[in-house]
């Protein structure tokens, strides 16, 4: 990403990612260490970032947001340590570096990531009692812990990965295939979005258009990680690519080829660009980071 303003947040995020970690007791330590080296393996930052730009976007004050953009990273961080387990998709590199459970093994990688996950909740609440006397203030976090929740839970992520796995081996119908798509990715980043608007004081009027360009950027981000995982340098990704064709996962390219597939993240790009049209320069941070992201396959 060469978005300035992009860069910028991320690297507000890179300074206070460990900091609302709780304390953890000598005699658990190596729990922390496990959190705190994925969350210190680097990344895109994206939801954290798209959170944090929405808050500032709607109105509202970044740096009062960084407790729920750490808890949204928290939560992604989580999920990638599960996904990369035996279990899961037994993956040995994440962003360049051994997995979790490659260094600290199996029951550990668990236990960091249900840590994580819980840290997440943690933090936003600790939060929220700082605004029990300000009833507007307090409801508006309330409304981004429930935007997260929704998100993260069986209703978003975990509800696209279930049927992510059980589609492993078969043939799979569009309307299945965009729902392991809108669920398993772009539900947590749609999230972010809501999540920001409502800590911002975004009005319903903006709220919904930002909701329509979350849901296409975030259908179009898992499309791009399909297409490079066909396609993309394993250097640059920072993993082994072709594993989801190995495992015959239900992906666009798999099921429509890259070309189509590249044709849909255009489509899908272009479609996340016109919701917030009416904002004009205003957004200009939004039109150019679903441009950015679309130059991955290009």
């Amino acid at each position: 990403m060469q978005n300035e303003e992009y860069l910028r947040l991320k690297g507000l995020m890179e300074e206070h990612v460990l900091y609302f970690l709780p304390e953890v007791d000598r005699k658990s330590y190596t729990l922390y260490e496990a959190m705190a080296y994925s969350l210190n393996a680097g990344g895109k930052m994206l939801r954290p970032v798209l959170l944090l730009a929405a808050c500032d976007f709607c109105g509202g004050d970044e740096k009062l947001a960084l407790p729920y953009a750490c808890a949204i990273e928290y939560i992604h961080t989580y999920s990638l340590i599960h996904d990369d387990l035996p279990a899961m998709d037994n993956d040995d590199l994440r962003r360049g570096i051994p997995t979790n459970h490659k260094v600290f093994g199996e029951a550990v990688a668990i236990l960091a990531g249900d840590g994580l996950l819980t840290s997440a909740f943690e933090a936003m609440n600790k939060d929220m009692l700082l605004y029990l006397d300000n009833m507007e203030k307090l409801k508006r976090r309330v409304r981004a812990v429930y935007e997260i929740s929704k998100g993260a839970g069986c209703r978003g992520m975990i509800a696209g990965q279930i049927a992510d796995i059980e589609a492993e081996n078969k043939e799979c119908t569009k309307e299945i295939l965009d729902y392991i798509h809108l669920n398993k990715t772009a539900a947590l980043i749609k999230a972010a979005i809501r999540a920001g608007a409502h800590l911002g004081g975004a009005d319903k009027e903006t709220l919904d258009n930002l909701d329509e360009y979350a849901e296409n950027i975030g259908l179009a981000f898992q499309i791009m990680d399909d297409v490079l995982d066909l396609s993309g340098d394993e250097e640059l990704l920072g993993k082994k690519t072709g594993s989801d064709k190995s495992k015959m996962k239900a992906t666009y390219p798999c099921r429509y080829g890259l070309p189509e597939s590249i044709d849909k993240i255009k489509e899908l790009t272009d479609n996340a660009k016109r919701a917030i049209e009416p904002y004009y320069d205003n957004a200009e941070f939004f039109v150019k980071l679903a441009d950015e992201l679309a130059d991955r396959v290009r």
